[in-house]
């Protein structure tokens, strides 16, 4: 975890809080060896009535797995230090993430050009317009492209950390993590390289109950004409509120629902993919397949070897 002068204390939690814990046997979750630097090792000034003191030098980066540029205030002035890290850490094939104004620290580096990316709502257009080669997104929570990862600031910071936990130690590490922080487990979707979103927990407006009764009913039919009948609405009203609430298509969020289901089935059992297609209502391993390729960028089978026990 790089961190400088001005460092804005809730991103840097955000982070600490997932990649910084001490074991927990009951949790079953792994433990890292998790290392806080700075340019320049002592005092590090902050701007919320309390500084930082850390004692580790940039060498603490040489050979990291995972690189995290924690947010600052001062986001447009630059340490060429920090930029000769982060390239290396890059070039040797290190995970880089940059989480809210932390990612003004990539562009710098170079490692926007050509890659989606996204930072706090407040500053997409000033990035966009500093980095012109850079496919800012400013409508979502994070953004994964190849081993770049940026976020959009403040608690997504979560949410993207527990989709790299998700995608490094499978949906029991992360949900186990999310519960132990007190969140929603985070579920993926959209595509393998590029998350849209993470997908709301079952707390919207007015379709909490309903979203609740989803996931507990997988198997249904889950249909928009059946869910709107479920909920005493037109199909259009009931397609409406459903985008308004969730922000995504009841269609896409019933199927990520179930590539989530698939996806701890296959940790948890040794049941067949047939099995598990139908236990979630995919109805045939064809489907489940083709549904989870696309989410998680491999099919189930490869799923299952890589997370299994």
């Amino acid at each position: 975890m790089v961190v400088q002068d001005g460092a804005e204390p809730f991103g840097l939690g955000s982070l600490v809080e997932v990649w910084g814990e001490p074991e927990h046997p009951e949790d079953g979750t792994p433990v890292f060896d998790f290392q806080v630097c700075t340019p320049r090792p002592g005092r590090v000034p902050g701007r919320s009535d309390y500084d930082l003191y850390v004692e580790r030098g940039l060498d603490a980066t040489a050979d990291a797995d995972l690189v995290c540029l924690s947010p600052k205030y001062d986001f447009l002035r630059h340490d060429p230090a920090v930029l000769d890290a982060v390239r290396s850490a890059y070039d040797r094939g290190a995970i880089i993430y940059a989480h809210c104004s932390g990612v003004f620290e990539l562009g710098a580096a170079g490692l926007l050009d050509g890659r989606e990316c996204t930072t706090h709502w407040r500053y997409t257009d000033l990035l966009a317009e500093r980095y012109p080669e850079a496919r800012v997104r400013p409508d979502v929570l994070y953004c994964h492209d190849g081993s770049v990862i940026t976020g959009a600031g403040s608690a997504a910071g979560i949410d993207a950390s527990l989709h790299l936990m998700r995608e490094q130690f499978g949906a029991k590490v992360a949900a186990a993590t999310a519960r132990r922080i007190v969140v929603p487990p985070h579920r993926d979707g959209g595509q393998a390289q590029f998350i849209a979103r993470a997908v709301p927990d079952c707390d919207a407006e007015t379709l909490g109950p309903l979203l609740q009764w989803i996931v507990e009913n997988l198997a249904d039919d889950l249909s928009v004409e059946s869910l709107a009948r479920r909920s005493h609405m037109s199909e259009r009203t009931f397609a409406r509120r459903f985008r308004a609430e969730t922000g995504t298509t009841p269609h896409s969020w019933v199927t990520r629902q179930r590539v989530q289901a698939a996806e701890e089935l296959l940790e948890r059992t040794d049941h067949s993919i047939d099995w598990i297609a139908d236990e979630v209502g995919f109805g045939n391993a064809a489907t489940l397949r083709h549904h989870f390729a696309r989410v998680r960028g491999l099919s189930p089978q490869q799923y299952r070897r890589r997370f299994a026990g």
